[in-house]
Order: C-alpha cells, then structure tokens, then sequence
C-alpha cells in the first residue's frame, strides 16, 4: 500500500518534468489557423537541413522572429533561436490571409506550413527592401535574383 502511495506522489513530478522536457510553452497570440499540432515542432536548423535534400517539408516549426515588415507585418524573417547562424527563412503568410505585429523582432514564434526554396526577382526582393525601411541607396544595390529558403506559413503563435 505504501509503494502505490509512493507512486501518486511521484506521477505528478514526472508528469511535470516531462512537460519542461518536450513542447513549448504555448501561452501566446495565434495569427492566421493558428498552429494544430505544437507537440510536434521541429527545430530550425532540422528544417534547413531537410531543405537541403528535398523540395519542400510540411512542418510546425520554432524559430526567432529577426525582421517583420513595417508596413503591414505581412512577411518575416525567422532564424535559429539557439544558434547564430546566417541562414534564415522568408516567411509570407497562406493567401495573405493574415498579418503579424510589426514589433515581434527577436520574439520565438512557432509556424506551422510549408518550407521550400525559391528563387525571388529583383522586383520582389526591392519590394521587400522597401517594406523593410531600407534606404534608396541599399535598393539600388539590389541587382541581382536570390534564390532563398522561403515558409508559406498558414499559422503563427507567438510563444511567451
């Protein structure tokens, strides 16, 4: 009788423990469908590996928000949230169905959606400068397409 004791003291921490372990504090404003399944978020850097091998990969995904639009909040720009790296994804949201606030910068989010890779026009890319409050000078230094890893997002939380 004292092990069966002994073990519902014990559920409670354990189930307590496994909760710091595996999903993210979800707590946070949803954008768009929201995100269906945030038990299941994978790390950037898993995604930008899978892009490397495939053409696209339907995921939830945690990152850190770098740079939003400061026009709408209608695109941005998600990087690793544990490591410093270059690479970042370009984030538009699913039908332009939804906005972001544009004062999220260095937030951890997670996106649920599609990430692919895309080459993007030099009309795009000085249209999203411009978005951005880019100088006319740095515009004009846009000369050539790039070709990028982009995230057609159907859902944004942002995590507390």
């Amino acid at each position: 009788m004292k092990k069966i004791q002994f073990l519902f003291l014990l559920v409670p921490f354990y189930a307590l423990w496994l909760s710091c372990k595996t999903a993210p504090s979800v707590a946070g404003d949803s954008f768009g469908a929201g995100v269906s399944r945030p038990e299941s978020s994978v790390e950037f850097a898993e995604v930008i590996k899978q892009l490397d091998t495939n053409d696209s990969v339907n995921v939830v995904m945690k990152a850190r928000v770098s740079e939003v639009c400061q026009a709408k909040g209608c695109w941005m720009n998600l990087v690793d949230p544990i490591a410093s790296s270059d690479e970042s994804l370009f984030v538009k949201f699913k039908d332009y169905a939804f906005f972001v606030p544009k004062d999220i910068a260095g937030r951890e989010v997670l996106v649920e959606g599609v990430a692919f890779t895309e080459e993007t026009s030099i009309e795009e890319l000085r249209h999203y400068a411009e978005d951005a409050g880019k100088s006319e000078e740095e515009i004009a230094k846009i000369t050539e397409p790039v070709t990028e890893k982009k995230f057609m997002a159907s859902g944004v939380l942002l995590l507390k």
